[in-house]
């Protein structure tokens, strides 16, 4: 009797050859928990989705909502008014007007055309030694400290390209007009009043106040 032959059976019952029975796994339960995996990642996904549709009709989360358009915006400059310079005007400036060119009579015109613009009227004749035929210039626009930003701004926009410098002299009101050896005549009047506004009422300046996207 063959070893493999199971007790009891005899010489009725046996195993021969050499394949021999083998254990499988149930593959009913592997099938069952894929089955329950592939049910929850469909189910999360079509929650996502729902989210998404959600965003896209409601135009974003409450918090978002909350926030405002303008919630993820980065600041970026915007223009404020400056003040207003209580500039002085052409009637409350005396303008000495000097000629520093080998020219005759320029002087004389010159103080005419400015006083039909309204300005105050001073000395009018040659310029001293420092400064005859030493203005290569259009002009210069002469002062004390105290009118840099005041009549000597305002006088400078009745001729274009005068070079402005200030001396020690105690009057602010009362400005020198030395025209050079590039005079040919005052700015347009047109042209210089509307300098004159602009100097007056400047441009606004930039101010990170306001939010772009």
């Amino acid at each position: 009797m063959s070893m493999l032959t199971p007790p009891g059976m005899g010489r009725q019952y046996r195993i021969t050859g050499d394949k021999y029975p083998r254990m499988r796994r149930n593959r009913g339960r592997r099938r069952i928990a894929l089955a329950v995996v592939a049910s929850v990642a469909a189910l999360g996904l079509v929650g996502w989705g729902t989210l998404q549709l959600i965003d896209v009709f409601t135009g974003g989360s409450d918090e978002a909502s909350a926030a405002g358009p303008a919630a993820d915006c980065t600041a970026s400059p915007s223009p404020s008014a400056s003040p207003v310079k209580a500039l002085p005007k052409p009637g409350q400036i005396t303008v000495n007007v000097l000629n520093a060119t080998p020219r005759s009579g320029l002087a004389k015109d010159t103080a005419d055309a400015l006083k039909k613009r309204g300005f105050k009227i001073g000395e009018v004749g040659n310029a001293p030694k420092a400064y005859d035929k030493k203005v290569p210039g259009p002009g210069m626009v002469l002062g004390a400290k105290a009118a840099a930003d005041a009549a000597l701004p305002v006088l400078a926009t009745q001729l274009a390209g005068a070079e402005t410098k200030t001396d020690t002299r105690a009057k602010p009101a009362e400005v020198d007009l030395v025209l050079g050896t590039a005079f040919k005549a005052l700015t347009p009047q047109k042209d210089a009043d509307k300098a004159l506004t602009t100097l007056a009422r400047p441009a606004p300046t930039p101010s990170a106040t306001k939010k772009s996207c």
